[in-house]
């Protein structure tokens, strides 16, 4: 064992003495190069030459330091001093092109497979002015009510977007990006009759293409852009290729899993969705309009407990409509307005009136969970009497307050169907006049949050559904980013 070692030892020596002598053989060469190069160039031109090359190799390593993957957008907080009402940041709108939106409003003949849309997308998504609300409505303050679609925010937000206080033009200092596809408008005509998958998704997939050239949309994926949708989430959540299945699958491509969505009626399952109100009637000028307003419907002489509008679904397997209208056309306490008989949409005189009318409303599902009636309903001071716990639960979380107790009623509908609806009576008769009054108060009071104003017009000190909507867009916007590129 001795011997070996002692072998391995003078073995490494020998290896290190050949190592050691190769090395100085090499450091002779270079020497003698360099003197070889020293003896034909002057001294003064190697220092020039060796000091050349290390300054480009520096200038190369900072280069190489300093050049991030993903360089993200300035910091918008930093903008803040341009507009101290902007504290939440800068919002960037897409240019995009016709096809997208302003095309739909061109077309709007096309946009039904039933009837003209063309006043429903007019003057800004408000729709025509308002007539026949003599009866309804103080004189001074009819200029601010127009027949609005309930299906129309996507042009309102547009609308308001461009003129908005914090838009700002150079992309570089923005904190979000609002992408200004009409995408309700485009699956409005084709979510019946013969049309294919392929139909319902064509523009959104277009609008997608564009957006991924976009170096403000691909530095970050998209985490800090959003999209107003004017229908309910499910219209953009196709899950197959299958023709015969509803909707677009617009939410579901690749290129949309970052981006940040509004609907009149979000999936509670989404982070990434927020649900903002369904638009009304009434779009007040002024500070002065809604305070009016809210005196008005303060003080209203209401003559009924409670009130349906509505129609029967007769090819709806147990209707819960038709239980509700049967009820109320049946007990003396309800005023019901059938709307197979008279005309409902977009906030008729007799919906208000009979909203005026009543303490509570009756408000059972629509198309989704939600229905634009409850916004009718609410805007008259009625307080809305709901069957299903996602009507309110999860949605309008940024306008309303969470405890929709303070200002609500909540009936489940499978024991009004046992009691034919005589259940609501004996629940709505237990709440004391003076619960009734303080309800109302809360309404009254909550009534700026759930109306959208004119644009271009000051409210003074009150945020309208729409500010309220984009200052919290961007703050979830700007922590979005930042965590983004943090990690």
């Amino acid at each position: 064992m001795l011997q070996l070692n002692l072998s391995k030892r003078s073995s490494n020596s020998n290896e290190h003495h050949h190592d050691s002598s190769k090395k100085s053989k090499l450091t002779f060469e270079l020497k003698h190069a360099f003197h070889t190069v020293k003896s034909q160039i002057p001294l003064t031109h190697c220092v020039w030459l060796l000091i050349t090359i290390f300054l480009q190799i520096l200038i190369l390593f900072f280069l190489i330091r300093s050049s991030p993957p993903h360089p993200p957008p300035p910091n918008s907080q930093q903008l803040v001093a341009l507009n101290p009402d902007c504290q939440s940041g800068y919002v960037y709108v897409y240019d995009l092109p016709a096809t997208f939106n302003t095309e739909f409003i061109d077309k709007c003949e096309e946009l039904d497979p039933w009837k003209s849309r063309c006043k429903a997308v007019s003057n800004g998504g408000f729709g025509p002015s308002a007539t026949g609300l003599e009866r309804v409505v103080p004189e001074d303050i009819t200029p601010a009510w127009y027949w609005t679609d309930m299906y129309a925010a996507e042009v309102i937000y547009h609308n308001r977007m461009l003129s908005h206080k914090c838009r700002i033009m150079d992309p570089e200092k923005a904190t979000g990006f609002y992408i200004p596809f009409y995408a309700g408008l485009d699956i409005g005509k084709f979510l019946w009759f013969n049309y294919t998958a392929k139909d319902r998704d064509r523009k959104s997939e277009m609008v997608l293409d564009w957006l991924k050239e976009q170096p403000t949309f691909t530095r970050a994926n998209g985490v800090d852009h959003f999209i107003m949708l004017g229908r309910l989430t499910w219209d953009f959540r196709r899950l197959t290729a299958n023709d015969s299945e509803w909707g677009s699958s617009l939410l579901y491509m690749p290129l949309m899993k970052n981006v940040f969505r509004l609907s009149v009626e979000k999936h509670q399952n989404d982070d990434l969705e927020e649900s903002v109100p369904y638009p009304t009637a009434f779009h007040p000028r002024s500070e002065s309009d809604i305070v009016q307003w809210q005196n008005y419907i303060r003080n209203y002489d209401r003559t009924k407990l409670f009130s349906f509008v509505g129609a029967k679904r007769e090819k709806i397997k147990k209707d819960f409509r038709g239980v509700l209208m049967d009820y109320c056309k049946s007990e003396e306490n309800c005023l019901a307005v059938d709307c197979a008989t008279t005309v409902c949409s977009d906030g008729a005189p007799a919906i208000m009136e009979a909203f005026l009318d009543s303490d509570f409303c009756l408000q059972p599902r629509g198309d989704g969970l939600t229905r634009r009636s409850t916004f009718d309903c609410m805007l008259a001071g009625s307080i809305p009497v709901y069957f299903w716990r996602g009507t309110f639960k999860g949605q309008y979380e940024w306008h309303l307050p969470w405890m929709a107790e303070s200002y609500t009623v909540f009936i489940d509908h499978d024991n009004v169907r046992d009691t034919n609806g005589s259940l609501i009576l004996q629940v709505l008769q237990g709440i004391h006049k003076d619960k009734v009054k303080e309800m109302r108060e809360t309404l009254i009071n909550l009534l700026p949050k759930f109306v959208y104003a004119t644009p271009g017009k000051d409210l003074g000190s009150v945020r309208d559904a729409f500010d309220i909507t984009i200052d919290r867009v961007l703050k979830r916007l700007k922590s979005r980013r930042d965590q983004y590129f943090e990690s």
